[in-house]
Parts: C-alpha cells; structure tokens; sequence
C-alpha cells in the first residue's frame, strides 16, 4: 500500500509539464502574427480566381509562411488535444490509444497540408 506522495514523487510539472505548457505558449504566440496574415491575405483575395492565387502562392515568401503557419497550427493543434484526452480519458488504454490517433492525425492531415500548398506553389 502506498501513500499517495509515494504515488505522485517524480511525477508533475517539474519533469514534462512545463516544457509542455511552453510549447504550447509559444505556438499560440507564433500563430498570432502568422494568423493575422493569412486572415488579410485570404480577405484581400476575395474575388480573385483560380489563376491570381496560384500565382499568389507561388511567391516563395508566400508558400514559406504558409507552410509556417501550417506547421505551428497542426503542432498546436497536437498540444491542445494532448491535454484534453489527457485529462477527460479515463483508462489507460483507451487514452494512449487516443494520443496515438491524435498525434498521427495531426501529422497526417499537416503533411498532407503542406504537400497541397508545395504542389501549388511548385506548378504540380
């Protein structure tokens, strides 16, 4: 039998939740500016056709911050869900099976995200 400072000893923020907790900090400070970009680049392409946002995207600056974004979005993204199957999933199978699928699906769908943007940008 155990007491539970016995249970908890080397366990909490001061091994893992503090670099998780600024990871997820600084992806949400980068997102800011980042989102504050494709908000004004999307609103000044209203109207625009298939062929001036193929060429809009083909700007090396423009496909590189896209691909920013996109990567700090699906890493944020990983974080937030992290926490909340970490901290609404009862059963420790069911919630490693869930970060499995929570981290795969974000590396699935980025990857797949970014592959988008690059064949647009490449001429693919």
């Amino acid at each position: 039998m155990r007491s539970p400072l016995a249970e908890a000893r080397g366990l909490g923020a001061a091994k893992d939740g503090v670099g998780h907790w600024w990871a997820q900090r600084v992806s949400a400070l980068a997102l800011v500016p980042l989102s504050l970009w494709l908000v004004a680049s999307l609103v000044a392409m209203t109207g625009a056709g298939h062929a001036e946002v193929s060429a809009w995207l083909a700007r090396p600056w423009v496909a590189v911050t896209l691909v920013l974004t996109l990567f700090a979005t699906f890493y944020h993204l990983k974080l937030g869900l992290q926490v909340v199957v970490e901290d609404y999933v009862e059963g420790r199978v069911a919630r490693t099976a869930l970060e499995l699928l929570v981290t795969f699906a974000a590396i699935a769908l980025g990857t797949g995200a970014v592959f988008a943007v690059l064949k647009v940008a490449l001429g693919g």
